[in-house]
């Protein structure tokens, strides 16, 4: 009898199958991960066009809070600051697309002059369940409030009765 050198078919199929095992634990996890950054990328993004907002509004008080969320960043490169590009968030957030999420931001309740005493801003996953689970909303209160499941942008009444991150 000769001794034949390498692995038997039995062998290669058994590794084959024991990395499969390995993946089948391991994928699941990292969506799950991959989801959680989603979801505090898109926090983070809401307190930025939250503090941006009050900077539009302490700049501009004419204006109040802008109308949409593309009046707070700028097209323009070099960004010049003003009353129709704040130049105050980056052109990833202006383009309302960031992390997997969508970002809409809009002044509401003009006063008698015309300018916008309060705002809403929301993040919602571009896929629920598979870029994130959570919606995020904020107001002039600069407070990030969620929602589980997403259910689209919440308005401001709304948001503010929503559980604060942290709660």
């Amino acid at each position: 009898m000769r001794k034949q050198k390498g692995f038997s078919l039995i062998e290669l199929l058994i590794v084959v199958a024991i990395i499969l095992i390995i993946a089948a634990i391991a994928i699941p996890n990292l969506l799950r991960a991959r989801i959680a950054a989603n979801e505090s990328s898109a926090a983070a993004s809401l307190r930025t066009i939250g503090t941006a907002e009050v900077s539009y509004y302490t700049s501009y008080p004419t204006v109040g809070f802008p109308a949409a969320l593309v009046t707070l960043g700028g097209a323009a490169v070099p960004c010049v600051p003003g009353i129709a590009s704040g130049c105050l968030i980056d052109a990833t957030l202006t383009a309302g697309t960031k992390s997997g999420y969508l970002f809409t931001a809009a002044g509401l309740l003009p006063d008698a002059n015309g300018a916008n005493t309060q705002f809403v801003s929301n993040g919602n996953p571009n896929t629920l369940n598979t870029t994130g689970v959570k919606g995020f909303c904020g107001t002039e209160d600069n407070v990030i409030r969620f929602v589980t499941p997403s259910g689209g942008p919440v308005a401001h009444d709304a948001c503010q009765a929503l559980a604060a991150i942290g709660q």
